[in-house]
């Protein structure tokens, strides 16, 4: 008990660390946009590759969407900032479309022909909180400068490599960032020995957080280029969404109804048997 508290507490001074450097960088943005936003796309091993090209497919599908570019048209800039990254383990991130304007139609196309574009790969194990501290950084060296920042973080399983998720979670929103979610529960009551049940209650209560942060959980592929749609206009509007039950989830404010590091736990006793 006395080295995890230790390992703990490591990770809580490292992170303040890495914040206190962000607020010294946080200004070097120079192009004004309504909003600067990461796509963090999960691609651990269980996300089979009809998943991926089905989360690939939804985002270029909502970005090209009418929905999101009247959205666009309405900010007061009408551009925002877009990356998508890729995460699975604790040093499994990449940038897989780098940090470009979004401005209408063509921009648009360009993006989602980017994003589908690229090759699909697949990578062990999950850390969420990993890929929230890669993606707040991400900001840092983007050249532009927008009134929100936002993490759009989708994945199918619970954090189970890495920081703690609460703490990454913390970290970010105290950089000033939002972390939206985007879990996929369409798999709920899997068999798999790591597989986490009530995934959308987890995201809700350890993984997004900040100003107006919501989830959107997926329960049936049909609904999946629908549901990403539905978020990336909601988050290009600044919209605070209205709380609506199977659709719209704001961050729980209570204490968590889950324990936020079960995904360790499953993990070690998976592979101490």
């Amino acid at each position: 008990m006395g080295t995890r508290r230790l390992w703990h507490g490591a990770w809580l001074a490292g992170l303040a660390l890495v914040a206190a450097d962000a607020a010294t960088a946080g200004e070097a943005g120079t192009t004004p946009v309504d909003l600067e936003l990461v796509l963090a796309v999960d691609i651990s091993y269980s996300m089979d590759t009809e998943e991926q090209a089905l989360q690939r497919n939804g985002y270029a599908a909502a970005v090209t969407s009418p929905e999101f570019l009247q959205a666009l048209r309405l900010g007061p800039q009408g551009r925002i900032a877009v990356a998508y990254v890729e995460w699975a383990g604790e040093t499994e991130q990449q940038v897989v479309v780098a940090w470009r304007i979004i401005d209408g139609p063509q921009t648009a196309q360009a993006f989602a022909a980017a994003v589908t574009s690229a090759p699909l790969h697949r990578v062990y194990r999950t850390s969420i909180s990993s890929a929230l501290l890669y993606s707040a950084d991400q900001f840092d060296l983007n050249g532009f400068k927008g009134p929100r920042r936002v993490i759009d973080v989708s994945g199918d399983g619970v954090n189970n490599q890495g920081p703690p998720v609460e703490v990454a979670r913390d970290a970010v929103v105290g950089r000033g960032i939002t972390v939206n979610g985007l879990p996929l529960v369409m798999k709920r009551g899997s068999a798999a020995a790591v597989d986490a049940p009530e995934l959308d209650i987890y995201y809700e209560d350890c993984v997004i957080g900040g100003p107006g942060a919501f989830v959107i959980p997926v329960e049936h592929m049909s609904e999946f280029a629908r549901a990403i749609k539905t978020k990336l206009v909601l988050e290009v509007a600044g919209v605070v969404p209205e709380p609506t039950p199977g659709l719209v989830v704001p961050a729980a404010a209570a204490r968590p109804r889950v324990s936020c590091t079960i995904g360790e736990k499953m993990w070690l006793d998976h592979w101490s048997n």
